[in-house]
């Protein structure tokens, strides 16, 4: 049989893997997520609040505005320049001094101005700490803006209406000299025609430019008016409560996520069949259920059954003719090797052939999970132990399982010290026996973590099975295994994943039972006071379509008495 061991593990990821990861440290994202928004809330809390209070001015032409043209409104006022001229010196010194303060530098940068598009309209937003103060602020700025509006537009009038008085005089001068030559001019000659013109021309202009004096004079001034008082602010739009929680949800996921990704990393144990193969191995199958719920020898129909019919057929289909030794070990100490060559025999014998079930791993405690003695219904005691040590023979040994007539068990026994003798030469014999008079050896060996047994007995077999504990078993142990079994020239199959497994489970009743069962003679089948040993075959028991019927020589107990005396010469 060609070896299958899968070689170095593949490197490549797909988007199920990422998928998976979250999966399985969901509640990491959450968590930090979590604490992220916690901490973009306390951050939020930590931060000074800011109100803002608008008021808006409806701003009119006066002084020389009607003569300004081209602003972003098509009206006679520029309003992008009034609402630079918001923090012109004036107008923050009138704001400060409305406000009662003096760091008029504070003041600049807390008011902006904005105009709404197609209006004639400034609104005035001032920021404080405080909403009375924001409000204050925003009236004192719209005041002071106006105040020095008007102002500026009242200067200009009299400015206007200066320069018109200046001219006044100077043609009243003008006025005065022409009449001085009128009087010693002959009203007959044609220079007093001349000078009456320029009299009348002059007296025209005073008239005019008096007329000028007199609108400046009376003209009202408006530069503007407030159609928006400023407000007491309800709410800060400082700091945006919206924004840092969002932002400290968004960090703490991202947080997650990297503590997700390095736990993963930094977990080595299996977790699906991507897993196995990158470790080394095929995956063969995966038994379905839970925990405790695959802690049994499973009936052919169920989920389980019908998984272990499979690996049936793959293992019967993998060997060459003449091979019939497959050994069962963990690639992490546990029940699962147990679980897997248990049930595997089961089905080997289900089809009718003879299988010898070889049980080489002490539990690590009576009330391990599953012991090979409970799972067949079968005495846990003489076993392999005492044949090794001499003390009974392998017929005495040897117990055919309960309800099964084709599968004959045994045990690991109770010495202590049978693990040196698993690599002795009386085992080598056992199995040679054995080979002569069963169709199938399944060999439950210790795990390959736990001692170099797995070797010395992988040696002896012709194929090898790994069971693997998801969730408990690493992947560098599985590839170690895979490793070892290499090294002693065994083909590995592939790897059965079972479900992790409850290591220390309490005695159920039935296990109670089964331990506690009395020991029928050696080649008998452990039946109850009402029951007969049958044949499966000549009871008229039909295996199921996928059960593939092996019919060969029983291996009955004066067959293995004669082997047994033939092991001691």
């Amino acid at each position: 049989m060609d070896a299958t061991y899968a070689g170095p593990p593949p490197s490549s990821y797909d988007m199920s893997d990422y998928l998976g990861l979250i999966a399985r440290h969901w509640w990491i994202a959450v968590l930090l997520t979590l604490a992220g928004t916690a901490a973009g809330a306390a951050y939020n809390e930590s931060l000074p609040r800011e109100y803002v209070s608008t008021a808006s001015v409806l701003v009119r032409p006066a002084g020389l505005d009607a003569n300004v043209s081209g602003g972003r409104t098509r009206d006679e006022i520029n309003l992008d320049t009034e609402a630079q001229l918001m923090r012109s010196t004036a107008v923050v010194a009138g704001a400060a001094k409305v406000l009662q303060r003096e760091d008029v530098d504070v003041l600049a940068g807390a008011v902006s101005v904005e105009v709404p598009p197609n209006t004639a309209v400034l609104q005035i937003n001032y920021a404080a700490s405080a909403p009375e103060q924001a409000q204050a602020g925003a009236k004192a700025f719209a005041q002071s803006y106006l105040a020095n509006r008007e102002g500026n537009a009242k200067a200009e009038l009299e400015r206007q209406a200066a320069a018109l008085r200046d001219k006044i005089k100077d043609l009243t001068e003008d006025l005065t000299k022409i009449n001085g030559k009128l009087s010693g001019a002959s009203p007959k000659s044609s220079n007093y025609a001349t000078l009456d013109s320029q009299r009348d021309t002059t007296v025209t202009q005073i008239n005019q430019l008096n007329n000028k004096v007199n609108q400046l004079a009376t003209e009202t001034v408006s530069a503007g008016t407030v159609i928006r008082e400023a407000r007491v602010p309800s709410r800060p739009v400082k700091p945006t409560a919206a924004v840092n929680y969002a932002a400290g949800a968004l960090l703490g996921l991202l947080a997650g996520l990297g503590v997700a990704a390095l736990r993963e990393r930094l977990d080595r144990r299996v977790r699906g069949g991507r897993d196995l193969v990158r470790s080394g191995v095929a995956v063969l199958g995966a038994v379905p259920g839970k925990g405790a719920g695959c802690t049994e020898i499973f009936t052919p129909f169920s989920p389980g059954g019908r998984a272990f019919n499979r690996l049936r057929n793959e293992v019967v289909a993998a060997f060459r003719p003449g091979e019939q030794v497959v050994v069962v070990t963990g690639a992490s100490r546990g029940p699962a090797a147990t679980l897997v060559a248990a049930n595997l025999a089961a089905a080997l014998s289900r089809t009718g052939a003879e299988v010898v079930l070889i049980g080489a791993q002490l539990p690590d405690s009576l009330t391990e999970a599953a012991p090979l003695a409970r799972l067949v219904g079968v005495a846990p005691t003489p076993g392999l132990s005492e044949v090794l040590a001499g003390r009974v023979s392998l017929a005495e040994s040897t117990q055919r399982a309960a309800r099964t007539p084709s599968l004959h068990v045994i045990t690991t026994g109770g010495t202590a010290t049978a693990a040196g003798m698993l690599q002795s030469h009386a085992l080598r014999d056992i199995i040679t026996t054995l080979r002569a008079h069963a169709d199938y050896l399944v060999v439950e060996a210790p795990s390959t973590s736990a001692s170099a047994d797995a070797q010395s007995l992988a040696s002896l077999a012709d194929a090898a099975i790994l069971a693997v504990e998801t969730r408990r078993t690493s992947r560098p142990e599985v590839a170690d295994a895979a490793e070892q079994l290499r090294r002693v020239g065994t083909p590995l199959l592939g790897g059965v994943m079972m479900p992790r497994l409850p290591h220390r489970a309490r005695r159920t009743a039935a296990g109670a039972d089964a331990e506690t069962a009395p020991v029928e003679p050696a080649g008998r089948p452990l039946l109850g006071d009402d029951e007969e040993p049958v044949d499966a075959v000549a009871n008229g028991h039909k295996p199921h379509a996928d059960e593939q019927t092996i019919m060969l020589a029983p291996l009955d107990a004066s067959a293995l008495t004669e082997l047994d005396e033939a092991h001691r010469q």
